[in-house]
């Protein structure tokens, strides 16, 4: 087994795409050429010279001419092939994380990441990190477009206190897609559970905040950022603006009776409120999109909306009318993905059909034509108030097409799976009309 792994392995090198190919077959010509060259010069030698008698058998003259061709064209072969395979195992080494051992492997798997499809993912939070983690094992080409208006935790207290956008989405978008040893992403998210005001902040956020004071950008802090844990893709803000997030509430009296609508500002304070949302909006609300997330919107194969909290996570990304408007404009496929379970204080009792109209209020309906919800509800839910299982009831005559699967987490059956989302996701990119 283990030889037929190794053979497995040595054959790798020959797929297509590695890249590998055209430089084995200039070495073998180079090779050769110099074979030739020292062929000729030791023919010269072998005429023109006398040697001892012991040369008869060292150079097996006792054996026939081809026979001896075919076994030093062997022999030398062979030692080619394990200085190749031992000289990639030592230069190749230093690059390979602890438990890889096949460096075709890592080499295949880089080239198909690298040819993989151009995906923009829309969000913020849990939701957008969770659908990170699982692209980034099928495609470098990724664009994460990520919510500015988050005003709670360590965040809001870094953006009150310093003027920097909210780092929490981006520190957790980077950790999503770092591709390094599982420690360092740790420190990343390492939160400080005392100490006079570093209490509740996460290292990321302090990491990025002082990386935009050093660069006097926030833009180079993310880029930067990115370096320093080798993420997969990169990272973009909706819009540099300092906007708030604003939810007009539906308003009632103590009989229950509607009233005027209720304003609530900040993203961190409108599940608190406990009422139905009817809308949200940005102040100010008109702001310039991200010109660089722009580009990746327009030059995408796939574009993917959530999962993610749907008032405070994706929405606030879609309320920059450049970025609707760059999305229609892109020949993308596009894709809303739906939580698995309502969100309390935000989607209270929502199927799948209160979602999109929900989106469809605020941004259109024929942004994302295509939706992808959960079928898989076996497992448990926690027994908290407000959240349940998203229903699958949607209008029979919805301008949209509704894809289902088995999405869920098993230990966590509330949250999507990075995995399945991704290969689901992957998929319809490769096959889907």
């Amino acid at each position: 087994m283990k030889v037929r792994n190794r053979l497995r392995g040595a054959l790798r090198w020959l797929y297509p795409g590695m890249h590998v190919k055209r430089w084995l077959l200039l070495m073998v010509f180079g090779i050769t050429v110099t074979g030739l060259g020292v062929a000729y010069l030791l023919r010269e030698i072998y005429v023109s010279w006398t040697f001892p008698p012991v040369f008869y058998y060292l150079t097996l003259q006792f054996i026939g001419r081809e026979w001896r061709g075919l076994l030093f064209g062997l022999l030398g072969l062979g030692a080619i092939s394990v200085a190749i395979y031992q000289l990639n195992r030592s230069l190749l080494a230093a690059f390979l994380h602890p438990g890889q051992h096949d460096v075709a492997e890592v080499v295949y798997q880089h080239w198909q990441r690298d040819r993989g499809p151009k995906v923009v993912a829309i969000g913020g939070g849990t939701g957008l990190s969770t659908l990170l983690r699982g692209l980034k094992e099928h495609t470098d080409n990724i664009t994460a477009i990520v919510t500015v208006a988050d005003d709670g935790g360590s965040s809001g207290r870094l953006r009150r206190q310093l003027g920097v956008l909210p780092p929490g989405d981006f520190r957790n978008c980077i950790a999503a897609l770092a591709d390094v040893e599982s420690l360092m992403t740790q420190l990343f998210q390492y939160r400080f559970g005392e100490g006079e005001g570093l209490n509740g902040h996460s290292f990321g956020n302090l990491f990025i905040a002082a990386m935009a004071g050093v660069t006097g950008d926030f833009e180079r802090a993310l880029l930067e950022s990115s370096r320093v844990l080798a993420v997969r893709g990169q990272i973009l803000p909706s819009t540099l603006e300092n906007v708030t997030l604003v939810a007009e509430l539906q308003g009632e009296d103590a009989s229950g009776e509607s009233t005027e609508p209720q304003l609530v500002e900040g993203e961190s304070h409108i599940p608190e409120s406990g009422k139905p949302i009817e809308r949200v909006f940005l102040q100010p609300g008109s702001v310039p999109a991200y010109p660089g997330a722009l580009r990746a919107i327009l030059d995408a194969d796939l574009i993917v909306a959530g999962p993610g909290s749907l008032y405070t996570s994706i929405l606030p990304n879609l309320l920059v009318a450049d970025i609707v408007t760059a999305i229609r404009a892109s020949h993308a496929k596009k894709v809303y993905v739906c939580n698995l379970a309502t969100q309390r204080g935000e989607t209270d009792g929502y199927s799948v059909g209160d979602h999109v109209e929900a989106l469809h209020r605020h941004v259109g309906p024929d942004l994302f034509p295509n939706v992808l919800a959960n079928d898989d509800f076996s497992a448990p839910l926690p027994k908290v108030a407000g959240v349940e299982w998203v229903s699958l009831e949607y209008p029979s005559g919805a301008p949209y097409r509704v894809f289902t699967a088995d999405l869920a987490e098993p230990s966590r059956p509330w949250r999507h799976d990075s995995q399945k989302l991704a290969r689901w996701l992957m998929d319809f990119c490769e096959n889907a009309r």
